[in-house]
């Protein structure tokens, strides 16, 4: 899931542990990911590809484009399964050792692109704070 942000951070136990510093009147991204299964290292670089270069910034840009800062937060509640009853399921989210390393393989593809990258902590309790600028959400599948 990718948001377009007029500011965002992120915080555990009441720190604050990522923040994207944007310039006023500019943007950056919050890239919530999730990770399931089937999901590769070739996933992971595909989708940091799409995040660094999908053209929904001002005028038509991309975070490539504007150099643009981008928060990454690891979300397995993405893969929630709501089909049946009323508790969700988790059984399409990858399990936190597999998926870990998943989501730091989109961080480290998206810093080698010459991206600024801040990011939560897996398997945290997060605390995110967006302000969604126009509001802008996009699923993102690779």
């Amino acid at each position: 899931m990718l948001q377009r942000a007029a500011s965002a951070s992120v915080s555990v136990d009441g720190e604050v542990i990522g923040e994207l510093t944007i310039p006023d009147g500019t943007h950056g991204l919050v890239a919530l990911v999730g990770v399931t299964h089937d999901d590769t290292p070739e996933t992971a670089a595909r989708l940091a590809d799409k995040i660094w270069r999908l053209r929904i910034l001002d005028g038509e840009k991309s975070a490539a484009d504007l150099s643009a800062p981008i928060l990454v937060i690891s979300q397995f509640t993405l893969y929630a399964n709501t089909d049946k009853g009323r508790r969700p399921s988790w059984n399409a989210a990858a399990p936190g050792p597999s998926a870990e390393p998943l989501v730091d393989a989109v961080v480290a593809a998206l810093r080698a692109s010459g991206a600024h990258v801040e990011t939560g902590r897996f398997g945290a309790n997060m605390q995110v704070e967006l302000v969604n600028d126009g509001p802008v959400t996009i699923t993102l599948e690779v």
